[in-house]
């Protein structure tokens, strides 16, 4: 599986014809993300994303990733033991959340991180108070895939992209787009 293009991670409250039409321009990875646990919408998603056959991964809960048969989960610095997580996933996606802290990732890759990610990037109407994540962190050398997450926009993606990032995490930019199904496209015509 290549991890390279447009990361779309659901927004709260989740929408699924909005979902939907962002599932139909084909982003590289979705994170499931929802504060509150819930397996039944959680399943729809799975279900939703497998008709385009855009892998899963769960934010914050392995046991969730596993017990809807996701295609991973992605972890942040408070959501528990990479190493761990890595032997209960076994070969499924595992993914870090690294903030700004070039030292973090190396120690996620370490520990089994398929991809890591660094954020925000940009202000973001997401998270307000994250911290900023400058684009020089985008040429770390990691060996694997780097997302980049927090305000990410079609007018400011292409700048991440020349730093290095292999994954736009978006939310915003994407559902609340007019035209989502075409957003999504616009996005994964940036890697072409």
């Amino acid at each position: 599986m290549t991890l390279r293009g447009l990361y779309a991670i659901t927004p709260e409250p989740l929408d699924l014809a909005k979902l939907d039409r962002a599932l139909q321009g084909r982003p590289a990875l979705l994170q499931y993300r929802q504060k509150k646990r819930d397996v039944a919408q959680a399943r729809e998603v799975i279900a939703l994303a497998r008709r385009y056959d855009v892998p899963v991964v769960v934010n914050d809960d392995v046991e969730l990733a596993l017990e809807i048969d996701a295609a991973g989960a992605h972890l942040g610095r408070d959501d528990g033991e990479l190493g761990m997580a890595r032997k209960r996933l076994g070969g499924r996606i595992l993914g870090a959340s690294c903030y700004n802290d070039p030292d973090l990732a190396r120690l996620a890759v370490r520990a089994g991180a398929d991809y890591v990610a660094f954020g925000s990037v940009f202000p973001s109407p997401t998270k307000p108070g994250a911290v900023r994540a400058p684009l020089s962190l985008f040429s770390t050398q990691l060996n694997v895939p780097v997302a980049a997450i927090g305000g990410i926009t079609l007018q400011n993606a292409n700048s991440v992209i020349e730093a290095g990032a292999d994954l736009l995490a978006v939310i915003t930019d994407l559902f609340e787009a007019p035209d989502i199904a075409r957003r999504a496209a616009q996005y994964r015509e940036l890697f072409a």
